[in-house]
């Protein structure tokens, strides 16, 4: 149980009671309501709702944008890494062998 919460369940319970706490004092300073932002987000739904397909062919178009920057570099790390560690695999078998000399 530790591990799915990150530390003992009931002081993690209690540091997100705190927290909401704050987090509430400070968006109710700001002028927010839970129903605004319920609302908020039913309206985004809404809207991307309303927007059909021509929300999902915008995603398609940012997804190959990025995609045409990332994966070249993700590529290029792991070629790197590959050979950077087959150099560093050598000097830890030259180390090794000094070591047991």
């Amino acid at each position: 149980m530790e591990r799915f919460f990150g530390g003992n369940p009931g002081l993690v319970l209690i540091r997100l009671a705190i927290l909401s706490l704050v987090v509430g004092v400070l968006l109710a300073a700001l002028g927010f309501s839970p129903f605004d932002i319920i609302d908020s987000l039913r309206r985004l739904i809404a809207r991307i709702y309303d927007m059909g397909f021509a929300a999902v062919e915008k995603a398609m178009r940012y997804f190959l944008l990025g995609a045409v920057i990332v994966f070249p570099v993700w590529l290029v790390a792991r070629v790197l890494k590959l050979v950077g560690h087959g150099s560093r695999s050598d000097v830890l078998d030259a180390n090794s062998r000094n070591r047991e000399a």
